[in-house]
């Protein structure tokens, strides 16, 4: 059973159908919507301030969400994949976008809308990428365009994906 712990007078709230990997982690001041699913050995870490989730969100595992004691918190919207081991610290994603695996997204940094950040990339503190846009490296540069649809059609495939997956636990 994933740990749920309350800190400083705030206690995780989750939407209905969601799936928690049996080590996963959700402290404090967490609140997230429906149909997401949060995978083994991922923390969201909201003892020092705010997590934000939308619906249909995946958080795979390893990864790390935090942010800064009272100056950044963290908003992720609906339809958004948060690749294998990738730290989210005090940023804000947009819906449908996405974030690959081993990425570093640091304090008010901003993932516009269906963009994609790279595998492997450093998205510095304050960076602001535009809708639909691939960024990625060491720090995070703009790389190209990205077709909305195509975008769309990948991110709600991989959303979708991990429904699935989350479905296999629940037999």
């Amino acid at each position: 059973m994933a740990l749920i712990k309350s800190v400083r007078g705030f206690t995780p709230e989750i939407g209905e159908r969601v799936f928690l990997a049996d080590n996963a982690t959700i402290v404090g001041d967490v609140i997230m919507g429906d149909d997401c699913s949060i995978w083994f050995n991922a923390v969201l870490r909201g003892d020092v301030n705010s997590i934000r989730i939308g619906n249909n969100v995946n958080i795979q595992d390893g990864s790390v969400l935090h942010t800064l004691y009272q100056k950044s918190t963290i908003e992720i919207g609906n339809d958004v994949s948060v690749g294998h081991n990738v730290t989210i610290h005090g940023a804000k994603i947009h819906d449908g976008a996405l974030v690959g695996m081993g990425a570093v997204v640091m304090d008010d940094a901003v993932v516009g809308e269906g963009s994609i950040v790279a595998a492997g990339s450093v998205v510095l503190s304050r960076t602001q990428i535009p809708a639909g846009e691939l960024w990625g490296g060491c720090p995070a540069k703009f790389i190209k365009k990205v077709d909305p649809e195509q975008s769309k059609e990948l991110n709600q495939k991989i959303a979708r994906n991990y429904s699935m997956y989350a479905s296999w636990y629940k037999e």
